[in-house]
Order: C-alpha cells, then structure tokens, then sequence
C-alpha cells in the first residue's frame, strides 16, 4: 500500500497582536509547545530577534523542522510545519500556533510529499497540494 512520506503545511497569517509577534521568548516558548504538543522530539532549536522588530526562529524536530518568521509591524506570521512518519501530527501543531496568534485571517497550504511504495521499496516525488483545509 502507497503511503505519503511527509506533510508540510504552510500557514500565512494576519492580523496577529504586534506584541505576540515581537517577543522572541514567546515565541521560541509558543513554538516549542506545539512542537512537543504535536508528538514530535526537539533535536535543536533556534530563535532570533532582529532591530527593531520581528522574529525568525526554526526547531529542528526528528521528523523534520518547524519555523516561523513574523513581521509585527503589519501584524504578519509566516509558519512551516514539515514531519515525516507517524509519530508527530502537523496538525495539532498548526491548531496550536493559531490559538496562540488569534489571526483575523489565515490561509493554510497542505503539501503531502513522496509516495512511498512499501511492497518496492521505493519513493516517488510527488507533490499534491491542498488550499485551506480541501482534503487531498
């Protein structure tokens, strides 16, 4: 049976508090949460304030990466949310950064990548992608 080998869900919210989005250690503590939350296992994190505003930051996860980089001054999140297997669940992780962030809007991207085929052995890039929550 054919098996998705990864999902990486992008999220593009606005409307986000300006002081949510300017302080690196809420931030790296409200990424960290839904990272753990979500089942996935930190191998390293990474959070960095830049002047005179915004945050990047990226947790290393075993089952991939999560990241965020915001733009407080027009109330602006960028977020990825990318794990491999079936220990870790993307979306409890997205269903936490949005509570978090209280966005007045919010566009979702699922990207479901490669296709493994179990009984071969093999994998097939494969790129499906689906718009605010449309199944795939």
């Amino acid at each position: 049976m054919d098996r998705i080998l990864g999902v990486h869900i992008l999220l593009e919210m606005s409307g986000c508090a300006y002081q949510k989005l300017n302080d690196v250690e809420s931030v790296e503590r409200n990424m960290v949460r839904a990272a753990l939350e979500s089942g996935a296992h930190i191998v390293k994190q990474n959070f960095h304030m830049f002047n005179p505003y915004g945050v990047s930051g990226v947790i290393v996860i075993s089952e991939s990466h999560i990241a965020i980089h915001t733009w407080p001054e027009i109330g602006y999140a960028s977020v990825d949310v990318f794990t491999c297997g079936n220990e870790a669940i993307p979306e409890k992780a997205v269903e936490l950064i949005k509570a978090w962030l209280e966005p007045t809007a919010c566009r979702e991207v699922r990207i479901e990548r490669g296709m493994v085929d179990d009984s071969a052995q093999t994998v097939t890039p494969v790129i499906r992608v689906c718009l605010n929550n449309d199944p795939c």
